[in-house]
């Protein structure tokens, strides 16, 4: 299937409405599992609806390959059933008066497939998603799992090569999000079918997709892989949104020279030629660990804190520390031998910090001088 473009597309619900997506510059490549995630609002069902055709563009371009399937400049639209498209709701939307196996075949009935290839496809994909001994049930005897897999098993029969799902696994119990997470991501590799996504969930985006795009009030924020997003955010909406426990920020616009912050604003003018120009810096609790002061290797960024909690989160363990008025929390996966109230000091390696300015863009400067391993002071 031929990339998906979209330029500068624009999505507005009236003239004093503020815009559902601005300005979006997106390519999503041939067998690509895209995920569009971000908060409530932020635009993602918004954009998955222009690319499938439910919504007009306000402007800008949605392209299919080197097809426009939506220009208001060029006076383009091409409707959603033209796009060769699949596309899977929150709800499941099953015909309660069918049964699996015609539930699954419907959308080639329409298209008035062959009967033998058309049983043949069926057979295949109900294989494939494992409910081929369901095929003569109807909806309501089935789980919410088995009826996802159906719903996704009749969009996969008629064979687009796009398949776009939004939020489908949302009604799920947890036990069952696992699974289909893991189905989805076997149908990704076994059909080669290009999927676009829309979630909230960070770690559905983290576990499927081969790019996510973080959306914000109608923008994209950053473009990347899942460790890229990750490790390398690029402002401190992505390290805020993506991470659990969140990643610890550290306030440095107050005038105090003491605490944590104070400690963090010395640290960084040795690695950052302007520290006036840096606004907050961020650790992940995996990033930071517990140790005496003589133990802390050199360079590291580090501080005295207090240990003032301890939960246990089943496999791995939070520890909340308290450093000088200002809130830490770590994770270690083993437990800790730690009692509630020990002092101690936190430590975290350079290349393990996120610095950010003003603005909240991440700060090049400082990520250049760590890789060169050379403080500006």
């Amino acid at each position: 299937m031929p990339t998906i473009t979209l330029r500068d597309a624009q999505k507005s619900y009236g003239t004093n409405a503020a815009n559902a997506v601005s300005n979006l510059d997106l390519e999503i490549g041939d067998g690509e599992f895209m995920c569009l995630l971000g908060p409530s609002g932020c635009g993602k069902t918004t954009t998955l609806r222009m690319i499938a055709g439910l919504e007009n563009l306000s402007d800008g371009e949605i392209r299919i390959g080197e097809r426009v399937v939506d220009s208001v400049r060029q006076g383009v639209f091409v409707p959603p059933e033209k796009r060769e498209m699949g596309l899977v709701f929150q709800s499941y939307a099953l015909w309660p008066h069918l049964t699996i196996e015609h539930n699954t075949d419907f959308g080639l009935r329409l298209r008035k497939v062959p009967k033998a290839e058309r049983e043949a496809q069926v057979e295949r994909v109900m294989r494939a998603l494992d409910i081929e001994k369901y095929r003569h049930r109807y909806p309501s005897q089935l789980s919410g799992g088995q009826q996802q897999r159906v719903a996704l098993a009749r969009m996969l029969a008629v064979n687009p090569g796009i398949l776009l799902l939004d939020e489908p696994l949302s009604n799920l119990d947890a036990r069952l999000r696992l699974e289909m997470r893991a189905e989805l991501k076997r149908i990704h590799r076994e059909f080669n079918t290009t999927i676009v996504f829309v979630t909230h969930d960070q770690w559905e985006a983290m576990t499927l997709a081969t790019k996510i795009a973080v959306m914000n009030e109608g923008s994209l924020q950053q473009l990347g892989t899942p460790n890229e997003i990750y490790d390398l955010p690029a402002n401190r909406f992505v390290a805020e949104f993506v991470g659990s426990p969140p990643i610890n920020i550290l306030g440095l616009n107050g005038p105090d020279g003491s605490g944590l912050a104070g400690a963090a604003r010395q640290y960084l003018a040795r690695w950052h030629s302007g520290p006036e120009g840096i606004g907050s810096l961020g650790i992940r609790p995996e990033a930071l660990h517990l140790a005496r002061s003589d133990e802390i290797p050199e360079g590291s960024f580090s501080g005295p804190v207090e240990v003032t909690g301890i939960l246990p989160t089943g496999g791995s363990w939070i520890l909340e520390l308290a450093g000088e008025g200002d809130p830490l929390f770590m994770t270690m996966h083993e437990a800790p031998e730690i009692d509630l109230g020990t002092k101690a000091h936190f430590w975290a390696k350079p290349e393990a910090l996120h610095v950010f300015d003003t603005k909240g863009q991440r700060s090049t400067a400082f990520d250049r001088n760590v890789r060169r391993s050379t403080p500006t002071q």
